[in-house]
C-alpha cells in the first residue's frame, strides 16, 4: 500500500493566540504540541520560533531548545525554517542549519511580493550559500514553490549541480503574493515535475482542505498545521494542531493509503538519521 507522509507545521511566523489560543508560542508549547502530532500520524515537524512577543525568530537558542525538548521524546523528522523573520540576515538564516543539522530545511526557490505589503527577499546569491550548508551538512532541501517561477529556479540549480537530485517539493498554495490555493493551480504545479519526484502540497486559509484532498487523489504528500490555518470547520477553531493531523490521517486512509511514519519518511525522502 503507498505511504502518505503528513508534515505538521505548528506555528509559522505569522498566527497568534489572538488568532487561536491553541497556537504554540514557547519550546516547551511546541515541543508537547509537536509529541501530540507524532502520535496522531505526524511523520515530519515543520517548525518556525517566536520571540518573547511572540514575532517570528531565527534565534538559534530557541531552536536548540525545541529540538532537544523533540528529539527526547518522540523520532518525528524535523524540518527547520530558514525564513522565519523577513528581517533576519544571510546568516541567521543559515546558522542553526548547520549547528542542528535537521534532517530537512526549507528552501524558498525565489523572492516575492510578501502580504502585498512587503519583501520575501531570496537573492540567488543566498540560495547558493543555502544549498552548500545544506549539502556540507547532510540536511534535505525542502523546495518551497509559491508559484511556477521558483519551480524553474530549483530545476536550474539542480541543472547546474548547486541542488542536488532526487528533489523535494513542497507547493505552497494561497500565500497573499503567489499562487492561490485552488485544485486546477496544484494539479499545473504538479505536472511540471519530473516522473517519481516526491512532491507534498498546502493550502493557506479557506484553501486548506481542496489542496490537502487533492494532493492526496493525486498521490503526493501533505502539510497541515497552524502555520497554513487556525479553523478546522467552518467559523470553528482548532483544538491543537493534532486536530488537523488526525483529519488528515483519516483522508488518507479513507484512499487506500497508509499513513507514513517517521521512519518511512526518511526512506521515501532518502534523508539522513539524527544524530543520537
Amino acid at each position: 500500500m503507498a505511504k502518505t507522509i503528513i508534515t505538521v507545521a505548528p506555528t509559522g511566523a505569522f498566527p497568534t493566540k489572538e488568532h487561536n489560543p491553541a497556537v504554540p508560542m514557547t519550546p516547551r508549547e511546541i515541543a508537547d504540541d509537536v509529541y501530540e502530532c507524532w502520535q496522531a500520524g505526524a511523520a515530519i515537524a515543520h517548525l518556525h520560533m517566536r520571540d518573547d512577543a511572540g514575532r517570528g525568530t531565527m534565534d538559534i537558542g530557541r531552536f536548540t531548545e525545541t529540538v532537544g525538548l523533540i528529539r527526547e521524546r518522540c523520532d518525528i523528522a524535523l524540518n527547520l525554517t530558514t525564513s522565519g523573520d523577513l528581517n533576519a540576515t544571510d546568516e541567521t538564516r543559515m546558522i542553526h542549519v548547520a549547528a542542528l543539522k535537521p534532517e530537512l530545511a526549507s528552501y524558498d526557490a525565489g523572492s516575492m511580493n510578501w502580504m502585498h505589503s512587503t519583501l520575501f527577499i531570496n537573492h540567488p546569491a543566498f540560495l547558493e550559500k543555502l544549498a552548500a550548508v545544506m549539502n556540507d551538512n547532510g540536511v534535505k532541501p525542502e523546495i518551497e514553490v509559491f508559484d511556477a517561477g521558483m519551480f524553474y529556479t530549483s530545476a536550474y540549480y539542480i541543472k547546474k549541480g548547486i541542488l542536488k537530485a532526487p528533489a523535494y517539493y513542497q507547493f505552497v498554495l494561497g500565500a497573499a503574493g503567489g499562487t492561490a490555493a485552488t485544485v486546477d493551480n496544484l494539479v499545473y504545479l504538479k505536472n511540471l515535475l519530473p516522473e517519481g519526484t516526491p512532491w507534498s502540497a498546502l493550502g493557506i486559509g479557506a484553501g486548506h482542505l481542496p489542496v490537502l484532498m487533492t494532493a492526496i487523489a493525486l498521490g503526493g504528500h501533505v502539510r497541515v498545521g497552524m502555520e497554513d490555518n487556525v479553523y478546522i470547520g467552518k467559523g470553528r477553531l482548532a483544538k491543537n494542531n493534532a486536530e488537523f493531523v488526525a483529519r488528515a490521517a483519516r483522508l488518507v486512509r479513507e484512499a487506500d493509503r497508509e499513513v507514513a511514519g517517521p521512519a518511512d519518511a526518511r526512506e521515501i525522502l532518502d534523508l539522513r538519521r539524527p544524530a543520537t
